[in-house]
């Protein structure tokens, strides 16, 4: 970050039909941070929010490529100044509480922010298996990065510009946020949450989040990047319940060689030996996989120090 006693903000809001709320988001950030730049980022809206913004005064982008990820990437790529504020323009959180957010990544003390919404929220804040699907995603990253995230979908984040582009967005839907967090954390950047209210959309606005394929993808991605950023653990895992299972496919043309110094059951002793040999494959291509990670995030930080 700049040596500035007055690092430049900007304010990313990513929207698609949003014309019932897109107005006064933007007044009250500016209300809040006079300085900032605000940008509206047009998915497509076809309900006048691309207007209303640029009337409002932000300054509107359009990302024609349909996908809250394509939009976080376009973001991410264009924005010059030092911090990011991004917010969605549905209403639902509270400007005011972008100071506490920024407070940490302004001391140096985080490189990301997030609004964490579960301890005060409106009746009808939240979709239902929302809130139970977050807690299951949060404990299994926890779990993988031994963080202490409690809201990994939350919209509101405040990143430097240094994080923000040392994170590559891949997937292009609703379960970016989910990336977001865990390629920082798989970076060794330092997350900071907030405490924040978060309210019901207002009237006539409507969400856009389909509960159970969303919530498919968001697993589907949680198991993909599993796959590719904790090889070891992926395939580890594999390998032993495929010992198990070859342990146990093997224990009587074991005992059965042990005490005849004959096998009789000739196919469960070919399935026990396949599994163990296939436990072996696993952890040798887990170990493998590790080491070229590994080797590939030294040369990411090399590269990110130039």
């Amino acid at each position: 970050m700049p040596n500035s006693s007055q690092p430049t903000i900007a304010v990313a809001i990513p929207c698609y039909q949003e014309a019932l709320t897109i107005g006064k988001v933007i007044a009250d950030f500016r209300r809040e941070l006079p300085a900032a730049h605000i940008y509206v980022y047009d998915n497509n809206c076809t309900d006048g929010t691309a207007e209303i913004a640029a009337q409002a005064g932000a300054t509107v982008i359009r990302e024609k490529r349909q996908g809250k990820g394509w939009v976080v990437a376009t973001m991410f790529e264009k924005i010059q100044e030092d911090i990011l504020v991004m917010v969605d323009g549905d209403d639902t959180y509270e400007a005011s509480h972008v100071h506490q957010l920024l407070a940490p990544v302004l001391r140096g003390d985080a490189d990301m922010t997030i609004a964490t919404r579960l301890t005060s929220h409106g009746e009808k804040s939240f979709r239902p298996l929302h809130v139970a699907g977050n807690q299951m995603v949060c404990g299994i990253i926890n779990w993988m990065f031994k963080s202490k995230v409690s809201d990994i979908f939350s919209g509101y984040r405040v990143f430097t510009r240094e994080s923000a582009r040392q994170i590559p967005v891949t997937t292009k839907g609703f379960d970016v946020e989910t990336e977001l967090t865990l390629q920082a954390l798989y970076r060794g950047q330092v997350i900071k949450e907030m405490p924040a209210p978060y309210r019901a959309r207002p009237a006539g606005s409507f969400s856009k989040l389909n509960t159970f394929s969303d919530g498919f993808r968001v697993l589907l991605r949680l198991f993909l990047i599993v796959k590719s950023y904790k090889p070891l653990t992926f395939f580890g895992s594999l390998a032993l319940v495929l010992f198990a299972l070859g342990l146990l496919a093997g224990a009587l043309p074991i005992y059965e060689f042990v005490t005849e110094h004959y096998v009789h059951r000739v196919p469960s002793a070919i399935l026990a030996a396949s599994l163990v040999m296939l436990g072996f494959f696993s952890l040798g291509l887990g170990l493998i996989l590790n080491s070229m990670n590994l080797r590939l995030l030294e040369i990411e930080q090399l590269i990110s120090k130039r």
